[in-house]
């Protein structure tokens, strides 16, 4: 039996304490907030309840051996998507229905194109599920996959998502559509990698779920199994340092009290890790590289919109306008972006809102918070606020004009994100990328990291995928 702390109560890190505690070990959790969950939380104001972080569920079955009783409820469409030239298409986890909409929505050819390029997503993700997704990031790992020439082919290393949507469709909205899962990664899909087509393949394969009460209640399910399972949760008790020679040896609380420990596992951003906790300046090389950020609106709105489904996205006119202003470029500074597309997430879930009103979670996607070229200084007076009827006057334009009916705004910019979960700069998805991120396993003896800036990435499943990894790794006690 070894004594196990697990720095940070994120599904990542909750999901690690409950399979080590299965395993026999004894496992502590400390958590600098006051509420567990990370990322996945959960806003309440006037009978609203906001989902904050993730707002879709996919793959659940990653779960299914933590015994949680989630009883998703599958969501169709998945997503319904609205084009600059106000076309309309909903996805589904049927391909035969989702291909029956792409013809009447954008034609037989654009159909016949997804049903070509949906064939080879499902070589990718066949690759990736087995070599890479469930497994540490190893040198052998890597040369098994390098020997099975047709996965290697398949995942096409070295070429971009847009790349790859380019060979396969012609219609410049199914592009778009594509595009838009190299967001899943806080990336440009003209620099993300061609395997990114696992994303959409696993969402729309698997489909896209909801949890009755909101997402939020997966962290309350996962505490509750922790605590079931034996795990210590302390709260309001962050970690200071990690105390290590060529092992670790336990972790120094901001309180100044020293917590021994065999095994540390850290669910906490990677470059928060090696840069604090853990000082290892050559395990920061690749770090800061970060994702982009998320610009929120939390509306509540007086009565219905039969229009939206649980989520819609609204795509601008220029979407490589959008890239080019997050992530800036050698001539020009990262900047909000002027005209950018809008994600908007609303449950008709009663339970998340009061009678004939609804919560809106408004997204778009933004530079991280900072001083730097590449960043926005997003505490900077008045620019949140202003941004913020900006989104609101740019849904407007696209016929979903909402500000007539708003019982209230508020308003979430990656300078919150960052304070909120010591997330550099309020990158959602730690670094920015494909598949491959900093291994599971530390530089020292006994320290492993779970979560979406580790192996193998961001997203609820991944997480929990990590998590999953590194217990395994553990072994039992």
């Amino acid at each position: 039996m070894s004594d196990i702390v697990v720095i940070g109560a994120g599904v990542g890190g909750l999901a690690a304490a409950a399979r080590l505690a299965d395993a026999g070990h004894r496992v502590v959790v400390h958590e600098r907030a006051a509420t567990v969950g990370g990322k996945l939380a959960v806003h309440e104001r006037d009978g609203y309840r906001f989902d904050t972080g993730p707002s879709l569920l996919t793959l659940p079955q990653v779960f299914d051996d933590l015994d949680l009783d989630l009883r998703p409820e599958p969501l169709d469409p998945v997503v319904r998507h609205v084009f600059p030239d106000r076309t309309v298409l909903d996805s589904s986890s049927v391909h035969s229905v989702f291909l029956e909409r792409i013809g009447a929505a954008l034609g037989p050819d654009a159909a016949a194109d997804w049903d070509r390029f949906w064939r080879r997503a499902a070589r990718i993700w066949r690759a990736s599920w087995d070599a890479v997704l469930r497994r540490p990031v190893t040198a052998a790992s890597l040369a098994r996959l390098s020997w099975r020439v047709g996965d290697l082919a398949a995942i096409a290393p070295g070429r971009s998502l847009r790349s790859l949507g380019r060979t396969y469709l012609r219609d410049r909205r199914l592009r778009m559509l594509l595009d838009r899962y190299a967001t899943y990664t806080g990336t440009d899909p003209r620099r993300a990698p061609a395997a990114l087509a696992a994303i959409p393949y696993a969402e729309l394969t698997h489909g896209g779920w909801y949890l009755p009460g909101g997402l939020g209640t997966l962290a309350g399910a996962l505490h509750a199994r922790c605590t079931d399972a034996g795990v210590r949760v302390e709260l309001r008790s962050g970690v200071a340092a990690i105390e290590a020679d060529r092992a670790v040896r336990g972790v120094r609380l901001e309180s100044g009290e020293f917590v021994p420990a065999d095994v540390v596992v850290s669910n906490v951003d990677a470059g928060v890790l090696y840069r604090d906790l853990l000082p290892s300046p050559g395990r920061l090389t690749g770090l800061a590289d970060r994702s982009l950020g998320g610009f929120v609106l939390l509306l509540g709105v007086r009565g219905e919109t039969p229009q939206l489904a649980h989520h819609t996205v609204f795509f601008p006119q220029n979407y490589d306008a959008e890239f080019d202003a997050i992530f800036g470029s050698a001539s020009r500074r990262a900047r909000p972006v002027d005209d950018p597309a809008v994600f908007v997430t609303r449950a008709t879930d009663p339970a998340v809102r009061p009678p004939d009103c609804e919560a809106w979670f408004v997204l778009v996607n933004a530079p991280r918070h900072g001083t730097a070229w590449s960043a926005v200084d997003w505490r900077r007076p008045g620019l949140a606020d202003a941004y913020g009827r900006h989104i609101l006057d740019v849904l407007a334009r696209r016929g979903l004009d909402v500000r007539d009916r708003l019982e209230f705004t508020e308003v979430r910019t990656p300078a919150d994100l960052a304070d909120a979960t010591s997330s550099p700069g309020g990158s959602i998805y730690g670094t920015a990328g494909g598949l491959l991120r900093p291994s599971n396993r530390g530089p020292v003896d006994g320290l492993f990291l779970v979560g979406g800036s580790a192996h193998p990435g961001g997203g609820l499943p991944m997480v929990t995928l990590s998590a999953q990894i590194v217990a395994d790794r553990i072994g039992p006690a």
